[in-house]
């Protein structure tokens, strides 16, 4: 979401660091630069004054200018602010309450609340054990229930079953009732949205809030309608009273502004945002990575974070132990090749590695389905074969081609990377027995070549 924003402003920062000192009429230029930055990134005007008020008032001080390293000061500097703009009281959702607690989700039609709903709920369910219930209070879009129901399934959470003829707020209060007797301990009610913002709608909202009582009022927003969503976080804040907001669409081509203004025009928290279109594509927002993703820094926390929901830790320790033996074969690099694919889009997997916006262009020509060409080029081969590799002569490496529906080229390649990898596992046990260096954590390894 943020990649024109990390480029503008990864520009601007690399001409500081290479100067030695910093004069004030340099730190001013390079602010009129990250101004002109954050109006092009649609961040809201006020939002963009005080941020490089309050920047240049600390990168103008005797002790950066006099710093050994003053470009990387002011880096800090924005770093930090940056985490201030866009809030650092999140704190996750708010369960706490006498069983059932409710949820309500509100937002706009279009902004992708149905779907923020299911993922939510799957997310409550798996990562903190609750059980959790799901009730469409949206009468009004055809179908709209049905796809909550379908929604449901898929993620197999229960839906409060649909009532022709129920009004919203008698849905809620049966919700409610319903999750009291069988013992739920959340419940997420879905509402209705509209084209635009209405007195209709949100008065609709209001009373459901004062029936239900909810922990949360999430505001579901685009992120790709960029100052409209935080013009409609402040018309749902003013007239119904929002707890946090949720941004989806963030692994889409939108600026960023939306979510660098959200926090600092309502004083609301972004909690959660939506990275993709899978139940499991949610994420908690958390200021600080974030801030370090659009300074290009990565998120090193949030790729070692992906690997461990996908790595078996009985495999990752038995990879561990031949590791350090400095055995590693073409089965161990299918399992490699398995658990990198569990764990999302390779591009945005690369994305998360520090300096990764600079290699922008190299990102786009990498191909989604090399993982599975490798991983059927190992699938052609014979149990000896994957053992023992140097057996594979040319006619083999023929046959695995054309079993695999690749090339001789490729059979190559994949050899080639294999052995770069195998001589790199030998170097890490070394180290590991010497307790020089532990060997690379499975599931960390990134395809080479």
């Amino acid at each position: 979401m943020f990649d024109g924003l990390s480029e503008r402003l990864g520009g601007i920062f690399d001409s500081l660091r290479k100067r030695g000192a910093l004069t004030e009429s340099q730190v001013a230029e390079a602010m009129d630069q990250v101004r002109l930055a954050l109006l092009d990134a649609d961040v809201a005007l006020p939002v963009v004054k005080e941020f490089v008020a309050a920047v240049s008032e600390r990168a103008v001080g005797a002790e950066v200018l006099a710093s050994v390293t003053p470009g990387q000061m002011v880096v800090k500097i924005v770093h930090d602010r940056l985490v201030e703009t866009l809030g650092t009281d999140g704190g996750g959702i708010n369960l706490v309450g006498a069983p059932p607690v409710a949820i309500l989700m509100v937002g706009l039609q279009g902004s992708g609340k149905t779907t923020t709903c299911a993922k939510l709920a799957s997310r409550l369910v798996k990562r903190d054990g609750k059980k959790v219930l799901m009730a469409s209070l949206d009468v009004y879009r055809p179908a709209a229930q049905q796809q909550l129901a379908r929604l449901g399934e898929q993620a197999e959470i229960p839906v409060l079953a649909a009532v022709l003829g129920e009004r919203p707020l008698a849905i809620a209060h049966r919700a409610m009732d319903s999750a009291r007797r069988e013992g739920y301990d959340v419940v997420i009610l879905d509402t209705a949205g509209r084209l635009h913002v209405d007195s209709e709608m949100m008065a609709e909202a209001a009373d459901i809030a004062r029936a239900t009582e909810p922990t949360e009022i999430l505001l579901v927003a685009d992120a790709m309608t960029g100052q409209d969503a935080v013009n409609v976080a402040g018309e749902f804040l003013d007239q119904v009273g929002i707890t946090g907001i949720v941004l989806t669409r963030v692994d889409g081509d939108a600026r960023g502004g939306a979510a660098l203004s959200m926090k600092a025009v309502t004083g609301c928290p972004v909690k959660l945002m939506g990275v993709g279109e899978k139940l499991d594509a949610l994420e908690v927002f958390q200021p600080e990575r974030v801030a370090g993703s659009i300074l290009g820094m990565g998120d090193v926390v949030g790729l070692v974070e992906k690997a461990s929901q996908v790595v078996d830790k009985a495999d990752a320790e038995k990879l561990a132990a031949k590791m350090l033996k400095g055995r590693f074969t073409l089965d161990d690099m299918a399992g490699q090749f398995k658990q990198i694919k569990k764990m999302g889009d390779i591009r945005g997997l690369i994305g998360m590695l520090p300096g990764a916006a600079k290699i922008k262009g190299q990102l786009a020509d990498i191909d989604e389905r090399m993982i599975a060409r490798q991983e059927a080029v190992i699938l052609s081969m014979t149990p000896g074969e994957r053992l023992n590799p140097k057996v594979l002569n040319g006619s083999r490496r023929r046959r695995i081609a054309a079993g695999s529906g690749t090339s001789v080229q490729d059979v190559n390649r994949l050899l080639k990377q294999f052995k770069q990898m195998s001589t790199m596992m030998k170097k890490a046990g070394k180290r590991g027995r010497k307790g020089m260096m532990p060997p690379m954590p499975p599931g960390m390894m990134p395809p080479m070549g």
